[in-house]
């Protein structure tokens, strides 16, 4: 049994032949003695059939609590396989930010009919979340959370939370507003408790209070969060008045999402891309940047080829060449690595924090220094010319240099051109450090060439 990750080939045979044998008591049983998100994986091998066998077998809360933790494809998937009278049904025990997610992948007319199934104020406030663009604060909040008026008392908020707090995804954090509900402050539910019956909340409430607005970016959000160490954080319109909240567990996914986008991308590679992709789809997702790269590639053989007759004269700077271009671009990814996620989590600007650039040039010298050094002993040796060392070392150290201050400077400006710094730094930078490192690489064997036949 995988703990962590991948499939429970186990719970995977215990689910079919439940479903196979139709029995209802075993299934229901295993989807009990599991949590939701290791039953939704384990259905992940399911066929259509399949899939639909166990749908049929489940009632709304069970389904409910499946398609929650599911993946969007299997998720997709099960949608697809119920009509619109059943998926009404289970919408009843999800939060309204999850149905909204769900209702955001239906054809419109199938949107339309579940819309005209629900209660009207669901419906009206599940249309207000689709208006956000998926990957906003809006997007991401739930409107279930609880509000209550400054001037109400310990023992009135008690009850209020006992009538509302079933409805709603938290209650350890309780938001207070005034009397035209703007948000003013929040209090903690431990503080409620301890409080006196006769005290109100405004007296027990923290005033400071941070908050998003509907139309702030996801990776902001968890930004704010994270910094803040906040286990919710409320989204207000411009009037201050609370719209929804956004809980950790979401900003959790946002963290994941976000840290597996940048990681795709700076590898050229789109962020829906998975194991078992068809190949179509996967052609023209990474295509494209194989293309780019190829015309890169080109650039640094142009300059290469400058120096043919140097490298005829000369054949040991062939061997030679690929260590100065291939330091040069592992020493740029450290830099642009640490500054994407400087960037990411908003502690570096290019308006601020350029200067730094000079501790990233500082460290090319040193680290080209003695990588450099290594390699023209190796390379003495090995070829029995003191000058072939000295020229790979100055290499190492300038394209090492170049690759400190590019692998700096271009994910900032990147971001700088509103452009994502993860898509498209490692393009830049490898052209930089193979152009440049073949170009300082083998002017100096030119210049020395007499010293080198």
């Amino acid at each position: 049994m995988n703990q962590f990750g991948g499939v429970d080939m186990e719970l995977n045979e215990l689910l079919l032949n439940a479903v196979a044998n139709q029995n209802v008591t075993e299934l229901t049983e295993l989807i009990g003695d599991h949590y939701p998100v290791d039953v939704a994986t384990a259905l992940f091998e399911f066929e259509d059939e399949e899939l639909a066998g166990l749908l049929n077998l489940l009632d709304a809360k069970g389904i409910a609590a499946i398609i929650e933790e599911a993946e969007e494809e299997l998720q997709q998937g099960m949608i697809g396989l119920l009509d619109s009278k059943k998926i009404v049904k289970f919408f009843a025990y999800m939060s309204p930010d999850d149905i909204t997610d769900i209702l955001g992948t239906i054809g419109v007319g199938q949107r339309k009919e579940i819309f005209g199934m629900m209660k009207k104020s669901d419906s009206n406030e599940i249309q207000m979340l689709l208006g956000y663009g998926p990957d906003t604060a809006g997007g991401l909040m739930t409107t279930k959370y609880i509000a209550l008026r400054s001037e109400l008392s310990m023992k009135n908020v008690l009850q209020e939370i006992r009538r509302i707090g079933p409805k709603t995804e938290i209650i350890e954090t309780i938001f207070v507003v005034d009397k035209s509900n703007e948000l003013i402050g929040s209090a903690d539910l431990r503080d409620i408790l301890a409080s006196a019956e006769d005290v109100s909340l405004e007296e027990i409430m923290n005033d400071n209070v941070l908050s998003v607005r509907p139309e702030t970016d996801q990776e902001e959000v968890s930004l704010i969060v994270s910094k803040y160490d906040l286990k919710v954080i409320p989204v207000v319109n411009r009037r201050n008045a609370i719209l929804g909240i956004i809980t950790i567990d979401d900003i959790i996914d946002v963290i994941v999402e976000e840290q597996t986008e940048d990681l795709l991308m700076l590898s050229g590679v789109s962020k829906d891309e998975k194991v078992g992709n068809k190949i179509s789809t996967s052609v023209v997702r990474r295509l494209p940047w194989l293309v780019i790269n190829l015309m890169t590639a080109f650039l640094a053989s142009f300059t290469v080829g400058m120096f043919e007759d140097v490298i005829i004269q000369v054949v040991a700077l062939a061997a030679a060449m690929p260590i100065v271009t291939g330091m040069g671009g592992n020493a740029g990814s450290q830099t642009l690595s640490v500054v994407i996620r400087s960037i990411a989590l908003g502690e570096v600007d290019i308006k601020n924090d350029w200067k730094y650039v000079f501790n990233e040039v500082g460290l090319g010298l040193i680290n080209g220094s003695v990588t450099g050094l290594i390699t023209g002993i190796i390379l003495y040796f090995r070829y029995d010319n003191f000058f072939l060392g000295l020229i790979i070392l100055i290499a190492m150290i300038g394209n090492l240099i170049i690759a400190g201050f590019f692998g700096f400077l271009i994910p900032l400006a990147l971001k700088k051109w509103d452009l994502d710094p993860a898509i498209s730094s490692s393009i830049f930078l490898t052209t930089a450090t193979d152009v440049f490192g073949f170009f300082l690489f083998l002017s100096l064997a030119k210049m020395f060439l007499p010293h080198l036949l």
